[in-house]
């Protein structure tokens, strides 16, 4: 599992030109399953989405001190298959090492229900559909969580 983890002042989502999710301050999340991934891997991914250090503790300072959950922040969470692209060979992208869209929704659907127990604002994309991501970043600060 791989999760691209982004500090934002705010992030949208579109689906055919319409807004499908929207958040203020906190995380975007491109979320990527690949096809060794089982649910064992979404405590761990949860539990470092929402206890992450990386704001800071007063507005304006340098430290991150406080994690989404401290702050209150939100959540926007997106499937992105294409975190398991492979570019070592050819032009072309394989995307051999993702998971199956079956699996992959299952696993991610499961994801975004943990997230949504801590509490916080959770905004998702639509899986599998062609999409349009705004990201304000904020640093930037962006992240490659695996596990």
């Amino acid at each position: 599992m791989r999760v691209i983890i982004q500090r934002v002042k705010g992030s949208s989502v579109r689906v055919n030109g319409e807004i499908v999710g929207q958040i203020s301050r906190g995380l975007n999340l491109l979320v990527g399953i690949g096809n060794n991934d089982t649910e064992s891997e979404l405590d761990w991914m949860t539990r470092k989405c929402l206890e992450l250090r990386l704001f800071p503790a007063e507005e304006g300072g340098d430290r991150w001190e406080k994690s989404v959950q401290e702050i209150q922040g939100e959540l926007l969470v997106i499937s992105q298959f294409t975190l398991y692209g492979d570019c070592r060979k050819g032009r072309r992208p394989s995307f051999s090492d993702s998971a199956s869209p079956s699996i992959a929704k299952t696993l991610y659907d499961q994801f975004v229900a943990q997230l949504k127990d801590s509490g916080l604002k959770v905004e998702t994309g639509i899986f599998g559909a062609m999409m349009q991501v705004t990201i304000d970043n904020d640093g930037p600060v962006t992240l490659l969580l695996e596990r």
